[in-house]
């Protein structure tokens, strides 16, 4: 008997010691941190020593100009000369990039994320603008969804769309709509240049997920841009009526 029990009482000692308790907050205490130049003083500045170089580097490449803005261009919808110039911008190297004639390109203005002044556009002014890798895509779409996507633009109060696509609305419906100054034919092949984030629907533009086919590029919208500024050198687009939405 006394054998069992001094078996059992490791046994029970195990149970005992193990069995998780309770547990509660017994106090709780904050301190207030101020994230500004008062941590200066507390930094480890040794990591800065070795980004130096780096730092120099990356920062003298972005300020080298591209090309020049003459007048200030920013991104809003309906329309505007930025959010023009994004979409003709895309259009016209994707079709340099492809050596195929691209019916449309489409640009979410969201996605623009900075307004350019007056004067040289540098890298750092493309990379503020497109601080995303999003990538050119190819749609091939037919007609009947590309006025599904003017619809949509229409709901969204206005969208990126280059300029032979003419959009007309009045109190979120579609009244008209026209490609490079035709009607769209409904069972026609059109072929769409956007993003591949716009590719699966976002911002509303949930036509662009409707394509027969898709056919990914591998180039950073980003990176077309400042090719395009470099060609270009003056940098301008006018609201022109593409997006008459009341």
């Amino acid at each position: 008997m006394k054998r069992f029990l001094l078996f059992l009482a490791p046994i029970a000692l195990f149970f005992i010691c193990c069995t998780r308790q309770p547990m509660h907050v017994s106090s709780v205490s904050t301190e207030l941190l101020a994230v500004d130049s008062t941590l200066n003083a507390i930094q480890d500045t040794s990591y800065l020593n070795i980004i130096a170089p780096v730092h120099d580097e990356l920062e003298s490449q972005l300020c080298i100009p591209l090309g020049n803005a003459p007048e200030p261009m920013i991104a809003a919808k309906p329309e505007s000369p930025l959010l023009n110039w994004a979409t003709d911008a895309l259009l016209a190297m994707a079709e340099s990039e492809t050596g195929e004639t691209i019916d449309l390109a489409v640009v979410n203005c969201g996605g623009l994320r900075c307004a350019w002044q007056a004067g040289p556009i540098t890298f750092r002014h493309v990379f503020e603008l497109m601080p995303f890798d999003n990538e050119l895509v190819i749609l091939t779409m037919t007609g009947d969804k590309l006025l599904m996507l003017a619809q949509n633009c229409v709901e969204q109060g206005g969208q990126g769309v280059s300029a032979g696509f003419r959009v007309e609305g009045k109190d979120g419906l579609l009244t008209h709509v026209t490609l490079n100054g035709k009607e769209i034919v409904p069972e026609a092949y059109y072929k769409v240049a956007t993003s591949d984030y716009l590719s699966g629907g976002a911002d509303g533009l949930t036509a662009l997920t409707m394509f027969e086919d898709k056919t990914l590029t591998g180039k950073k919208i980003r990176d077309l841009y400042i090719e395009y500024v470099r060609r270009q050198q003056t940098v301008t687009a006018k609201v022109d009526g593409r997006m008459n939405i009341k």
